[in-house]
């Protein structure tokens, strides 16, 4: 018999809900934390992706 269940499985967190900004303000600042750069303004700091800036946790 064959079987094609397996024993590992992929859990997947999404958070409810992200806020996406889509431009930034004149005065914002671009910061590098360990490497990986972040855009800073209003005391948070935003990441780059393609449908706009994210807010993340440094």
């Amino acid at each position: 018999m064959f079987s094609l269940s397996s024993c590992a499985t992929r859990v997947v967190a999404r958070p409810g809900t992200v806020t996406v900004i889509k431009t930034p303000p004149k005065n914002y600042k671009i910061v590098k934390v360990k490497g990986k750069r972040y855009y800073f303004w209003n005391g948070t700091h935003y990441k780059k992706t393609r449908r706009g800036y994210v807010v993340v946790r440094v």
